[in-house]
């Protein structure tokens, strides 16, 4: 496995947390879990001190540079540089993803009744499952994915409507505040009946309108009858003695006001007595332009605020438009990077597959080269990475596909004192066009570099093991030699490793195919 050179692989990135426990459908090992978040490890990467961690986890941690690893210390093997969590010196743990990718797993959401394995788990039902409970971006309530259009277009207290006859947009909350001022909301006149007259017309309509009732001009001097339009020039030509006889009585009363002299009577400041009272015909004079000064004054405020309040509510509009526009384009850009990552990752699995390829063979016979043995065994004893497996090679171009497994400090009976080795059938293109079980004689060979003396060990697969079956996953659980090689015949200057390198040898036996 080799090492990031300056990052983590953009191709393997992850924006989330480990799987949570409860997905799985047997108890998790400890080796699966993430020293940060303690779930199921998603997208694994190996610390240089042998710790696993979420990809995602890890650039958490290490967003502001190399930090300690906690594991350590918890573990009391903390150790400088060792025990320095640093990304450029994090590689993926190939073996570990694909040892979780193949765990049972099932929905932990009620009443879903979804089973598979981890890998098809994240790729086809994580974030997709009808029956999770999900929160509101609007007003956060909890509700199950099924639910989520729905309550967004029907239900949500916070959801935005257009005005149907405005067509502003705005909080449904506020429906019944918008419809007291929408200028579009139609109206009934309580005169003559007529319905869906807009509110920005209803001024003009009920001045025109003979059925409406209005107080009387000469409410204003003391007259109380409220009449219909048509009825107004009827009761002012019946009722002019009484609005004279009120006029009369207003103008007296101006007069005696008039008649005071000591104020002014428009400003109604003090006025000294030397002063003298204002000539009465001056002081008439005066009040009425200051009365009518005071009135255009009060019209060109009104006028002003009508204004300010239209732009107002043009500008909050615009404001409006504005914010839709920009969580349009922050969702096209979203949609965009999770397509460019999708990309990303089918082209990480692609050079993957090519550099399986580098290394696959046809005809049954297979050499394996593991390099930087010393380290990859201590990692075998630390029990960060006890396996490895090889790339994949076949039987013929369109025959079995196999692979090799190698646990450089055992396993089961071999564990601490040999090298275990295995044997794997692979899920291949072509499997239904093959004889099952498989039945091929296997020799497995430890090369000697002197090409003198190899480690032999062959067998006959067992037709009723399901290690040889026909794979419904993505390979058999392996089978062969937990005592291939002692371990005490790689020491010292073993013929067997040279330059820190050690070769198997795979044979399958075409006879018969």
């Amino acid at each position: 496995m080799a090492r990031s050179s300056s990052s983590l692989p953009s191709s393997l990135d992850s924006n989330l947390p480990g799987i949570p426990q409860t997905v799985l459908s047997v108890p998790v090992e400890p080796k699966y879990l993430c020293q940060a978040c303690r779930q199921v490890l998603r997208k694994p990467f190996q610390a240089q001190c042998g710790h696993r961690f979420c990809i995602h986890c890890l650039k958490e941690l290490t967003s502001s540079g190399p930090c300690p690893c906690e594991a350590c210390k918890q573990e009391g093997i903390f150790e400088e540089p060792q025990s320095l969590l640093d990304t450029n010196a994090a590689f993926p743990d190939n073996a570990a993803r694909r040892e979780i990718e193949n765990l049972p797993a099932s929905c932990a959401n009620e009443g879903c009744t979804w089973k598979g394995v981890i890998k098809e788990y994240e790729s086809s039902h994580e974030g997709r499952c009808e029956l999770e409970r999900v929160q509101c971006a609007a007003c956060k309530a909890l509700l199950r994915r099924s639910e989520q259009e729905r309550h967004s277009e029907r239900e949500c207290e916070e959801r935005n409507l257009n005005c149907k006859y405005c067509k502003v947009t705005f909080s449904f909350r506020n429906i019944k505040a918008h419809d007291e001022v929408c200028q579009k909301f139609p109206l009934q006149c309580e005169g003559c009946g007529k319905k869906k007259i807009p509110r920005e017309k209803f001024s003009d309509h009920i001045r025109s309108c003979g059925k409406f009732k209005a107080a009387c001009r000469f409410s204003v001097v003391g007259c109380s009858a409220v009449l219909e339009n048509e009825k107004q020039s009827e009761h002012e030509q019946s009722s002019a003695q009484e609005h004279l006889a009120l006029l009369l009585s207003a103008v007296s009363g101006l007069r005696q006001l008039a008649a005071l002299p000591e104020t002014d009577m428009a400003l109604g400041l003090y006025r000294a007595p030397e002063d003298g009272p204002p000539p009465k015909a001056a002081a008439w004079a005066g009040l009425a332009q200051k009365l009518g000064a005071l009135e255009n004054i009060v019209c060109v405020l009104n006028r002003e605020a009508e204004r300010n309040a239209l732009k107002l509510e043009a500008f909050a509009r615009q404001h409006r438009l504005d914010q839709e526009k920009i969580e349009n384009l922050t969702n096209k850009v979203r949609q965009i990077e999770r397509s460019v990552a999708m990309k990303e990752l089918l082209l990480a699995e692609t050079e993957q597959q090519l550099r399986e390829l580098e290394y696959c063979t046809y005809d049954g016979v297979f050499i394996w080269k593991i390099t930087d043995f010393t380290r990859r065994r201590q990692d075998a004893v630390a029990g960060r990475a006890p396996a490895l497996f090889s790339p994949a090679f076949y039987s013929s171009k369109y025959g079995y596909k196999m692979c090799l497994r190698l646990y450089l400090n055992g396993d089961g009976t071999g564990r601490g004192t040999h090298l275990s080795l295995f044997f794997v059938v692979m899920r291949g293109k072509n499997d239904a066009l093959l004889k099952w079980p498989f039945s091929q004689k296997v020799t497995l060979m430890l090369l000697d570099q002197n090409n003198r003396e190899h480690i032999i060990d062959a067998f006959r697969p067992d037709v009723t093991s399901s290690s040889f079956q026909r794979p419904v996953s993505e390979m058999n659980i392996a089978s062969g030699c937990p005592l291939f090689c002692p371990l005490s015949k790689l020491g010292g200057k073993s013929s067997y490793l040279r330059d820190d390198t050690i070769f198997i040898k795979a044979i399958v036996d075409l006879t018969g195919l």
